[in-house]
């Protein structure tokens, strides 16, 4: 195959898209596809030479794109890599705008999506550009201050691209770029891994922020699919570091997602290279934990559990790695994951966790599908194939299967639909029929007999369609399967009902997808005739005798469905004549069902059916809206599957119908037709919707009935005779295939040779589909022209007549004509040639050839015939200008000529809306029968005919590119004239007709903007209402079309934004009228979503060229397009630099308009607001803003209006950013700085190399040369991890721009700020505006005035304090919040901008500041302590702490000091915590320095501080982690400081009393004793546990068990909130640690102290330990699993604690037990069991006569409570299976029975547990009765029945 087409091309095709071969032209297509290419490689690649990115390099890229979706990757090899390279130069290009750069990227994503065609060999590309294109846009500098506006929005896509490529979510640059990335990464050179863990290992710094970026990198570039001899270059440089990073890390922080997405993939790329064995129980566990499912009775979530959970999509790529190999333990944690979470999925819980459990289990066994047909069906690639060990065995698979079955049965009947479960069920099938649809088989057939049970029904039948291709092709591993088709079908009948919507619709569809994949054909005589069947194939023959009954029953049904949805049964007269959403969906149903049907009956049935659906069709007279419309479709569906039978019996029959009603004159003028009429012309225009070959016998009656009855009076009437002419014509006209049945052929051999049933679910074969397609013959193409002739002739003449006002019409026959001329084209628009003229010159310049291509669709235009096109063309103009002038609210008409302008346009044969709607069902389609496992397009013959058919049409829908002629102009002219007229409905429909044209052809806007913006102008006077907002309209586009406001491209922009500022000034504006508002709202909001920065200048490198220069010069077909010559080069240069001219020249004068508008006194404000905004838009970062744009924002810092306001502070922090001098960087070798080499290996964390960067008080800079001397480093990450190869550093100050300039020295623009700000007035004013308030309460600390404050300081030196200076004092004397913020903002900003001053700048700054400060933290209030927290957080951030010395020291002076009272305390060590936790491990000894002031201050009284001190030592011991690779830290370390609390704590744990809260009297003076004192300290200490809970790295275990009995002492057991503070806390502590991930070393020690616990005499304790107790261990299910001993001691625990002396304790205890037995922690074995009954037995002590008052019997006896222990052991067994029957449990309900009567407490547990039974088993009673002997049944009814009080 491959070998002729290689030859007739001249090359072999990379990969083409196989359905094209299929098409009826596809001989010619080979040919085509060349040129195209040709033209496309020859273009390009001169684009690129000649410099031109746009338009040429844009349009020729584009073209590819489209060739791509016509043809696929249809070029060679070499061609595929020179496209490739050259995208990706082009994609790398600096300063590329945005939006060209996601264009280009989304097309190199295409062309690299099968990896498997280009191997590592063919290809290689580098890492580093990508890197910096995603560190540029997505960590931009300058984005937050608007000098760079990224389209980071929703933005729609154009509609016709991409249909095929699979990015429909709107994608936002963030996804394309990531895509990219991925697409890329194979082709990474093998060094690549080496060089990134260099470039961000230095970033690893796990408190800073980078740490999210390094991983985030790393999950995003490091390749894993190097091969096995490469892996050391690869995975094996950082698998151990990361891996150990991952398994250290405690409190799910944001990157671990990242790492666990890294891993999966690792794992899925390199099946059986990794040993993942050690790691898999903790993979587990923590898989089990991200689901977040809710455990015990009082839970508190920890809400970073929610947000950073894993992603459940690479989850389940890592589980199905893991899978087999030798080991086979990942199955086995699997089905205990699934054991322990089966019962979530019962269909009675639900919650907020039941949507990803619902997607694991969607999406597992679909990847183990992938994973199955990668290692056993996929063609091998360059791609490392799984080694045999590692494949999946058969057992694997079975074992894996039968773990997945009770969780998707369980699923199947969820709240949240059945989807989830039938797509599990779907490729669970194909791997194991016989496992998966048994089971589901049982569910299925007692919900068809059910009908009480409607949601039973639709889950059980969604799930049968999804196994319904596993069930009908049998084969050998269920065999059996087929045998159920049958039984199946005949009971949904009864589904197909007329009341219940739902049920009716998912029997359709059910019995559509059985009868696809099954020939109707009843092949009972084999039995007979044939003697070499198997015995299910016997049975199968001797069931398709039911076939024909099946058939006419379900015709049956579906008439009574008709019946009962006429109009006149389901609707008033007054209501509406159309039919609802509901009832079209019905039809749609129903047709296609019976179609369906139809088609896969053999020739015997369907004759039966046909005469039963024409008897039922013409007996009876339908009403035409709903049942007419139904029956009329399924003649439809009989006449298309054999229309010569059909037509004989329908054709004539309607015909004479029609004929004696219309004898008679009148009827011709009546306005309410005969209902006969009506219904025969429905019928007759449905029925000849078939092959046209067919209908031609028939021409000449049908022609004498639309000649009688296209000019009716009714509209009803000839509406039915246009669609009849429509029909006709299409049927005659359009290339179609003519069959869908499921084998070719059809079924008409005789059974001798041929047996239907051996093609049950038969896929389709691509090489011998046998298409029978419809192409028109000569006679057909002859009958359509003899129509037109006929018919539409002369209407068009009467229609001329009567514009050029010769001849009168009413307004009725004019709708008529149109309405005939509109479905004669719609009929016969394949035949009608496109419309022609001479194309615009001049819209744009170009130096490659802009040409349109055009596509052959299956015929030849006609040239020698009259087109009508150009004729309708003609005449609707002259009509549509006349309609304008004299009738314009004749609104019906210009709707009709506005549809048939849209058909004349673009109509080829098929609408774009019902394309894409096909599309999507296709993919519905294929979805629900794919078969994943073998792949290879095994689709069913139906489907891929269908897709040839989409094929075809897509090539008659491609048009982008068009040519705009001189006749389009014409009609979009005419169609803007009708988009400003009167009528709104009117200009609505032009204007969605205008906006699909402009995207059609190419530049076509450039055109129509100026005409668009006459409207606008201020100056004209005849511009009416309605015309400007129509024009407004055709400014603001569709929703996904384009924008012509704010099209990329400086010549539109120009003329669009001053005239819409303009317009403010028109007569015709009116802001009274709320829509005219409202409109210019939505214009500004979308050009602000919608606008990003334009670029200015853009060159292409040199390496591009080069590569367009190989694409021109190589391969086959080779352009004919000459590579330029030097000339043309040099003239390529000259345009590209003047374009780059013009640019700066169209960006200058835009502000200057702009600015012009503004200065206009009588502009409106809403229309001043917008110029502003329109110039904020236009900062940028590589041109500065003109002078006298500076000079405004600058001004409008104190507009009146605070919208301004704020616009100008953003605009003006901005400019400072332009006007900053940049400062002078240079590489540092680290080890040079501190004189130190690097270690070896991977040392983290507090080294001797890194010490000189810590804060050390002896040492700091106080003098100006230490402070020259000081090197300083800005950003905390760098030397913690490890040291990047070259730092760079700020050079000596000599060497950086001069400081502090004096007015002569400053350029323009600084001038304007310079004089401003220190103008005294100037300042007065601004403060007063930044202090007011804005809404009240919901103010905060505004970065925006920060970025403001900082640039003036960082750009101008000190030269503004002296004004400022005063302000600020007065500022932070006044306690108001506005004020206070303002200070604060200012502060910040002061402190930041200091960066470069001299030491002595810095020192008087200090000495001005640090007084201010003390003021304000004395000043400091509920309102404004945020703002300084801020404030002070936002001073330290990125600066070397020694830097900051004054302030650090400042705020260490003495925090808690009483000055002020406790809130001020609080207040304090907020703010300091701000500045220190910025700086991380840098500060070991301020930390230190701290903690040992805080520590004899634990004892606080008040709440609020004592949560501060909590926060503030959370922070404290933030650095002291255990991760891998880390040094001890010298920070404060928490072990330490817990001995020391744990000393202070000693008169609690010792003593036995219970600890009371201490309330604490104001006026309390002295020392109080230690105990008090202690819970003074415990207080706190417990703040500080709930503090650290969510925020630390790693929780420190060790010392958190010896504070657990202290714990367990306070806390309550009762919900109760009236609690004191203490016991709420102790707790909220518990809760929380119990769900901690415990590291399998810790286990023993936790279980060592539970069990010390559980031997307190507290019984309050002893209860919590056992809630403690369920929670851990289901949050580390697996690790405890993994350790046998573990497992055996919580066992004796719960046992122990059954036997405890307290009721609740017991009870609790045996909760335990059940929840434990429940999710298979504990499995119900023999000696267990026999534990309990023997305790069961214990004899109890007769009842002696008591004496009154006797306190003998108050506690219970040791018998009493092993007896009860007993119960309540058979009693957890039993509650551990609520929903089901396991063999055990029969028996040991009896033995709970007969304790019945035993005294309390036992009586109430057996009642209890009894009542628990029966309310779990009550709902599938039927099947659990199953399990039970009768004489079991008989006392369980017993017991379960309540007994009688009246016997």
């Amino acid at each position: 195959m491959k070998e002729d087409v290689s030859e007739k091309l001249g090359f072999v095709p990379q990969k083409d898209i196989v359905y094209n071969k299929l098409l009826p032209y596809a001989d010619i297509l080979d040919e085509e596809s060349n040129d195209i290419l040709r033209k496309i490689k020859g273009n390009l690649g001169r684009a690129v030479q000649l410099r031109e990115i746009w338009p040429g390099v844009l349009f020729w890229t584009r073209k590819l794109s489209t060739y791509m979706r016509l043809y696929g990757r249809k070029f060679s090899k070499e061609d595929h890599v020179l496209f490739i390279k050259l995208l990706y130069e082009l994609i790398t290009i600096d300063k590329l705008e945005i939006s060209m750069m996601q264009g280009l990227a989304r097309l190199l994503i295409n062309l690299l999506k099968k990896r498997e065609l280009l191997s590592r060999e063919d290809l290689e590309l580098p890492w580093r550009p990508l890197y910096e294109l995603q560190d540029r846009i997505l960590y931009s500098k300058t984005e937050h201050l608007g000098l760079n506006w990224f389209p980071n929005s929703l933005r729609p896509r154009a509609s016709s691209k991409h249909v095929m490529i699979k990015l429909f979510q709107r994608c936002s640059v963030e996804n394309v770029l990531k895509t990219l990335v991925k697409s890329c990464r194979p082709y990474f050179p093998e060094s690549a891994t080496q060089e990134m863990l260099e470039e961000w290992r230095p970033l690893l710094c796990p408190f800073d922020v980078t740490m999210q970026r390094a991983i985030g990198y790393f999950e995003l570039f490091l390749p894993t699919t190097l091969p096995p001899e490469l892996h050391h270059k690869g995975f094996k440089l950082w698998f151990d570091e990361l891996i150990s990073l991952w398994v250290a890390v405690q409190n799910l922080p944001g990157w671990e997602v990242h790492l666990v997405n890294l891993f999966a993939r690792l794992a899925n790329d390199n099946i059986g290279y990794i040993d993942w064995d050690p790691y898999i129980p903790k993979i587990f566990t923590r898989i089990l934990r991200s689901l977040n499912l809710p455990v015990g009775t009082s839970q508190m979530l920890v809400p970073r559990y929610l947000t950073n959970a894993y992603d459940v999509g690479h989850v389940v790529l890592w589980v199905s790695a893991l899978l087999g190999g030798p080991t086979k333990q990942a199955q086995a944690q699997l089905s205990g994951l699934f054991n322990s979470i089966t019962s979530f999925f019962h269909p009675s819980n639900h919650g907020r966790w039941l949507m990803k459990l619902m997607k694991l289990l969607q999406r597992l066994p679909a990847s183990v599908v992938r994973r199955l047909h990668r290692e056993r069906y996929r063609k091998p690639t360059w791609l490392t194939p799984v080694p045999d060990s590692h494949k999946m065995t058969e057992a694997d698979i079975t074992a894996f299967v039968e773990s997945m079955m009770q969780p998707v049965l369980l699923a199947m009947f969820s709240k949240t639909g059945s989807l989830d479960a039938a797509q599990a069920l779907q490729n669970l099938a194909l791997m194991r029929p016989e496992l998966v649809i048994p089971p589901v088989l049982e569910k299925t057939y007692p919900a068809m007999e059910t009908l009480t049970e409607p949601h039973q029904l639709t889950a059980t039948l969604s799930c049968m369609i999804g196994v319904a291709r596993s069930l009908v092709s049998g084969g050998q591993r269920f065999p059996e399967g087929p045998t159920h088709m049958l039984p199946l079908l005949m009971r949904a009948l009864p589904g197909v009902d007329p009341n219940d919507f739902s049920k009716c619709m998912i029997t359709f569809q059910f019995i559509a997808t059985f009868a696809t994949l099954v020939p109707l054909v009843d092949c009972s005589s084999a039995v007979h005739e044939r003697s070499d069947l198997t015995e299910v194939e016997r049975e199968m023959c001797s069931a398709s005798a039911e076939f024909e009954d099946f058939v006419l029953q379900f015709m049956d049904r579906c008439f009574a469905l008709i019946d009962s949805s006429t109009l006149e049964q389901t609707r008033e007269e007054t209501e509406t004549e159309k039919m609802t959403h509901l009832e079209s969906l019905v039809e749609l149903g129903l047709s296609s069902t019976f179609s369906t049907i139809l088609t896969q009956c053999s020739i015997d049935i369907f004759k039966v059916a046909l005469e039963k659906v024409f008897n039922f069709a013409t007996t009876n007279i339908f009403e035409t809206r709903v049942a007419g419309r139904m029956v009329a479709d399924m003649c439809r569906a009989a006449s298309k599957c054999h229309p010569a039978q059909s037509l004989k019996l329908f054709v004539p029959h309607c015909c004479n119908a029609i004929n004696q009603i219309a004898v008679n004159e009148e009827v011709l003028s009546e306005e309410e037709l005969d209902k006969e009429l009506l219904w025969n012309l429905q019928l007759l225009s449905e029925v000849t919707r078939v092959d046209g070959d067919k209908i031609l016998p028939y021409c000449t009656q049908l022609v004498q009935i639309l000649q009688l009855t296209l000019h009716l009076k009714c509209k009803q009437g000839y509406t039915l005779a246009c669609n009849l002419l429509h029909h006709i014509l299409r049927s005659t006209a359009l290339i179609y295939p003519t069959e869908y049945c499921s084998v070719p052929g059809g079924f008409q051999q005789s059974t001798q040779d041929y047996l239907p049933i051996k093609d049950w679910g038969r896929p389709g074969d691509l090489w011998n589909l046998n298409i029978q397609w419809h192409v028109p013959s000569v006679e057909e193409t002859r009958f359509v022209f003899y129509v037109l002739d006929l018919i539409l002739q002369p209407e068009l003449l009467r229609l001329q007549r009567y514009a050029q006002g010769e001849q009168d019409m009413t307004r009725d026959d004019v709708l008529q004509s149109l309405s005939i001329v509109q479905h004669c084209l719609l009929g016969a628009g394949s035949l009608l040639p496109l419309l022609q003229g001479e194309p615009i010159p001049e819209l744009v310049t170009s130096l490659v050839n802009l040409g349109e291509t055009n596509l052959f669709t299956g015929m030849a235009d006609d040239v020698s015939r009259e087109n009508y096109r150009d004729a309708i063309c003609r005449v609707m103009r002259q009509l549509l200008h006349h309609i304008l002038e004299h009738s314009e609210d004749d609104t019906k008409s210009l709707f009709s000529i506005i549809k048939i302008i849209s058909d004349l346009l673009h109509f080829k044969g098929s609408h774009k809306h019902e394309f894409d709607s096909r599309w999507k069902s296709f993919n519905l389609v294929k979805k629900s029968m794919e078969n994943r496992l073998h792949g290879r397009k095994q689709h069913i013959r139906a489907l891929l005919i269908d897709r040839v058919m989409l094929q075809h049409e897509l090539r008659k829908l491609t048009v982008e590119g068009c040519e705009y002629r001189s006749i389009h102009q014409e009609l979009m002219r005419d169609l803007l004239r009708l988009s400003t007229s009167t009528y709104s409905q009117v200009r609505s429909r032009a204007q969605s007709v205008l906006f699909t044209a402009l995207g059609t052809y190419n530049f076509c806007c450039r055109d129509l903007i100026p005409r668009v913006l006459e409207f606008l102008e201020p100056d004209r006077a005849d511009v009416t209402q309605q015309q400007f907002k129509g024009a407004l309209y055709c400014l603001l586009g569709n929703h996904s079309g384009v924008c012509l406001a704010n099209l990329h491209d400086w010549d539109c922009i120009t003329l669009t934004w001053p005239a819409i500022v303009r317009s403010g000034l028109s007569s015709a504006m009116s802001l009274e009228k709320p829509s005219i508002v409202r409109l210019f709202d939505d214009l500004a909001d979308k050009v602000h979503r919608q606008y990003e920065t334009i670029g200015i200048e853009v060159a292409i490198p040199s390496a591009c060229r080069a590569v367009a220069v190989q694409l021109q010069t190589s391969g086959v077909p080779l352009p004919q397009d000459p590579v330029p010559s030097d000339k043309e080069e040099a003239e390529g240069l000259r345009k590209q630099e003047e374009k780059n001219l013009d640019s700066v020249q169209k960006y200058e004068s835009l502000v200057g308009e702009l600015l012009d508008c503004l200065n206009d006194r009588n502009m409106p404000w809403k229309f001043e607001h917008n110029a502003i905004g329109f110039m904020s838009l236009l900062l940028r970062d590589d041109h500065p803003l003109p002078s006298p744009a500076v000079l405004f924002f600058v001004k409008s810092l104190n507009h009146d209006s605070l919208l301004v306001r704020k616009l100008a502070i953003s605009a003006v922090a901005g400019i400072m950013k332009q006007l900053k001098r940049p400062h002078k960087k240079v590489p540092v070798s680290p080890n040079e700085l501190c004189g130190l080499k690097e270690p070896a290996g991977i040392i983290a964390g507090d080294r001797p190399d890194n010490q000189w960067l810590q804060y050390n008080s002896s040492s700091l800079p106080r003098t100006q040369q230490d402070w020259e001397g000081c090197t300083f480093v800005e950003k905390t990450h760098w030397g913690y991890y490890s040291w990047p190869q070259k730092l760079m550093m700020y050079s000596p100050s000599e060497e950086q721009p001069k400081q502090g300039l004096t007015r002569e020295e400053m350029t323009e623009r600084e001038q304007i700020i310079y004089d401003h700000f220190s103008d005294p007035v100037f300042i007065n004013q601004l403060i007063e505006f930044l202090s007011l308030e804005d809404r009240k309460g919901k103010d905060k600390f505004s970065p925006r005035r920060f970025c403001l404050f900082k640039g003036l300081f960082r750009n101008f030196n000190d030269a503004f304090l002296p004004v400022l200076k005063p302000h600020m004092e007065r500022l932070v004397a006044d306690t108001h919040e506005s004020k206070q913020r303002c200070v604060a903002e200012i502060t910040s900003g002061l402190i930041r901008g200091s960066k470069h001053w001299s030491y002595g700048k810095v020192e008087r700054l200090w000495e001005q500041l640090c007084p201010l400060l003390r003021t304000a933290l004395n000043n400091i209030t509920v309102e404004t302590y945020a703002d300084w927290g801020t404030c002070i957080a936002t001073a330290c951030e990125s600066r070397d702490p020694r830097k900051l010395h004054w302030l650090f020291e400042m705020l260490m002076e003495s925090p808690v000091n009483g000055e002020g009272g406790s809130f001020v305390d609080a207040c304090r060590l907020y703010v300091l915590q701000g500045g220190l936790a910025q700086q991380e491990w840098r500060v070991p000894e301020l930390l230190h320095r701290l903690l040992q002031y805080l520590e004899p201050k634990l004892t606080q009284v008040y709440k609020n501080v004592r949560e501060r001190i909590g926060s503030v030592l959370t922070y404290i011991f933030m650095i002291d982690v255990n991760l891998p690779y880390t040094q001890p830290t010298a920070s404060p370390r928490i072990k330490e400081f817990t001995e020391r609390v744990l000393m202070r704590l000693k008169p609690l744990t010792e003593g036995d009393e219970e600890i009371q809260n201490h309330v604490v009297e104001e006026n309390e003076v002295g020392e109080q004793d230690e105990r008090t004192q202690a819970i003074k300290l415990l207080k706190t200490v417990l703040k500080w546990l709930m503090a650290s809970a969510g925020r630390s790295f790693s929780t420190a275990v060790p010392e958190q068990l010896q504070l657990l009995p202290l714990l367990f002492k306070i806390a309550p057991v009762e919900n109760d909130d009236s609690y004191d503070e203490l016991k709420r806390d102790a707790k909220t502590c518990l809760s929380l640690m119990s769900q901690g991930l415990l590291y399998t070393e810790q286990i023993p020690l936790v279980l060592l102290a539970l069990q010390e616990i559980a031997g307190s005499s507290s019984w309050h304790a002893r209860y919590t330990v056992l809630t403690y107790l369920q929670i851990m261990v289901f949050y580390n299910l697996f690790t405890f699993m993994s350790d046998q001993g573990a497992v055996n001691d919580v066992r004796a625990l719960v046992i122990r604690l059954l036997e405890d002396e307290q009721l609740e304790v017991r009870e609790m205890a045996a909760t335990t037990l059940s929840g434990f037995l429940q999710c298979n922690f504990l499995s119900i074995e023999g000696p267990m069991q026999n534990h309990f009954e023997a305790l069961c037995k214990t004899r109890l002590p007769k009842k002696r006569k008591r004496e009154l008052g006797s306190v003998v019997d108050t506690i219970p006896s040791g018998d009493l409570v092993r007896r009860h222990a007993g119960v309540l052991g058979l009693s957890a067994c039993i509650l551990s299976s609520p929903y089901d029957v396991p063999t055990w449990m029969p028996q040991l309900l009896m033995n709970l029975s007969a304790h019945l009567n035993d005294t309390q407490p036992i009586e109430m547990t057996v009642k209890k547990t009894l009542s628990n039974f029966r309310r779990t088993h009550h709902d599938n009673w039927q099947e659990h009765k199953q399990q039970f002997t009768d004489d079991q049944l008989l006392v369980l009814t017993d017991l379960l029945v309540s007994p009688c009080y009246y016997a």
